[in-house]
């Protein structure tokens, strides 16, 4: 294999001749074999992004001449194109900062404006990685704000699977509107309540998460382009600073706003914590509509089986016939891994030290999994669960009839303790609670119907004569 020697402050190696990085990159890939995974594509694009928005405002304040900057600016849009993606070899979780990172860019994009102009890779004498594509740049303003741009290319994809499943969970409230169940508390009976109206309670749930996915959008457009190494700009001209951010706006085609204090933009992870928390908490309510799913398909013969689940695969390699909730299962389990990711997030951001914090290269892996995987998780839950589930009408039905749950709303007519009463007199002989009181002469088959209306149950007219005849009969 052909290889040029390169050097930097630790010392001299040998590059592939044909690679587009350079020495910082390779050292930092034999110092970091942790997970084997690079910098996630979009990372890598939002620096060449930065890159490019920082050259063109170099060349505007005079600091960087129009060849050099043009070739620059072609590299990156090659790289944002989808190009040279394979000569980032620095691993996602890395030591320093990001400083890896960031060279590992500085170096491809000056090689391939090396090569634009004529040059052979490794002569930096023509486009030096630090001096012209890093220039008035640090790690430290380039690596979070590409973070935060990376991460604002992830939202839209939640956002829209988010919406799906508002829009699926809102067709089912409809179709379901007119089913009668048993609600629980605590997993017993409580009170009768449609199940178009549990549907439409998850609806309303998701419709607070996706509000506040949107919401967090704006803290991440909120970038500290401009404050170079601690947040001071040191090394930037004053025509640089008052550009790069708008420039980048540009490039980016996002609403981003310059930290008004760079210092603490630097400094300061808190917005990715509260980023990862709106994950967190729509991981939760996912988690928990998914438990609800199983329970209310639970059986089907021994649980309560009042909705039946799309069947995906075979249950069990013993049990011939088993189907479990597959799909419901995965989506808690998203939500396990995005709640463990949110907690590394929390550390790695309580970590920092006085003026920077080193630890963003962990944060951002565990944030662009959390939203990837809360993306796959919904489009699934949605695709092969919600939009198949139907209800078993009859056997909801059932269950509320032979419940004691329905005695609450006698409450304001009949009193408390008489309602405890027939509710274990219920329990004891099997009958309704809703025949009892009539049966007993206690209120009208009439007002039982009024009175149980908003839950769309009346008796059918052979159950009035029936229960006529035996009221007449306590008389």
């Amino acid at each position: 294999m052909n290889t040029r020697m390169e050097s930097d402050s630790i010392g001299t190696l040998e590059v592939p001749a044909d690679a587009y990085y350079g020495v910082q990159s390779l050292r930092a890939k034999q110092n970091f074999p942790i997970t084997g995974h690079p910098m996630h594509k979009l990372l890598i694009v939002s620096l060449a992004q930065i890159k490019k928005a920082a050259a063109m405002a170099n060349r505007h304040a005079g600091t960087l001449d129009e060849e050099k900057a043009q070739a620059i600016v072609t590299a990156c849009d090659e790289i944002i194109g989808g190009k040279l993606h394979d000569q980032f070899i620095v691993d996602a979780i890395q030591g320093g900062a990001g400083t890896s990172a960031n060279m590992n860019a500085n170096e491809v994009i000056a090689n391939r404006a090396i090569e634009l102009l004529g040059g052979v890779k490794g002569d930096y004498s023509i486009v030096h990685p630090n001096d012209h594509v890093n220039m008035a740049q640090s790690t430290n303003d380039v690596y979070p704000t590409a973070g935060k741009l990376a991460a604002l290319a992830l939202l839209p994809q939640v956002s829209t699977q988010l919406n799906r499943l508002y829009e699926a969970l809102e067709s089912k409230a409809v179709e379901f509107d007119d089913i009668v169940k048993m609600g629980r508390t605590q997993l017993q009976d409580a009170v009768p309540i449609r199940l178009g109206q549990s549907f439409r309670a998850y609806a309303s749930a998701i419709s607070r998460d996706a509000r506040r996915l949107h919401q967090a959008a704006a803290d991440l457009c909120v970038v500290n382009m401009g404050a170079t190494a601690i947040g001071t700009a040191i090394n930037v001209s004053p025509d640089y600073l008052s550009r790069i951010v708008p420039e980048l706006r540009e490039v980016t085609k996002y609403p981003l706003l310059q930290a008004t204090d760079l210092i603490d933009g630097t400094q300061n992870l808190d917005c990715f914590v509260h980023v990862s928390g709106i994950i967190k908490t729509c991981a939760v309510t996912l988690s928990k509509m998914s438990n609800d799913l199983r329970l209310l398909s639970s059986g089907p013969r021994t649980g309560l089986s009042e909705i039946n689940l799309p069947a995906k695969q075979n249950g069990s390699s013993i049990m011939p016939g088993k189907v479990n909730p597959v799909i419901p299962e995965v989506m808690s389990q998203v939500a396990f891994n995005i709640i463990g990711n949110d907690t590394c997030i929390t550390m790695a951001a309580e970590a920092g030290q006085l003026e920077l914090n080193a630890f963003e290269p962990v944060l951002f892996y565990k944030l662009f999994e959390s939203l990837e995987t809360l993306a796959g998780g919904i489009q699934t839950l949605v695709d092969n669960c919600i939009l198949g589930i139907t209800a078993n009408r009859e056997h909801c039905l059932e269950l509320v009839e032979h419940s004691v749950g329905m005695v609450t709303a006698l409450c304001p007519y009949i009193g408390y303790k008489r309602a405890a009463e027939l509710a274990k007199e219920s329990l004891k002989t099997g009958v309704p609670i809703r025949k009892l009181v009539v049966q007993q002469g206690i209120v009208s088959a009439d007002q039982v119907d009024e009175i149980l209306n908003p839950l769309k149950l009346t008796f059918t007219e052979k159950e009035r004569a029936e229960l006529d005849a035996a009221a007449k009969a306590l008389d």
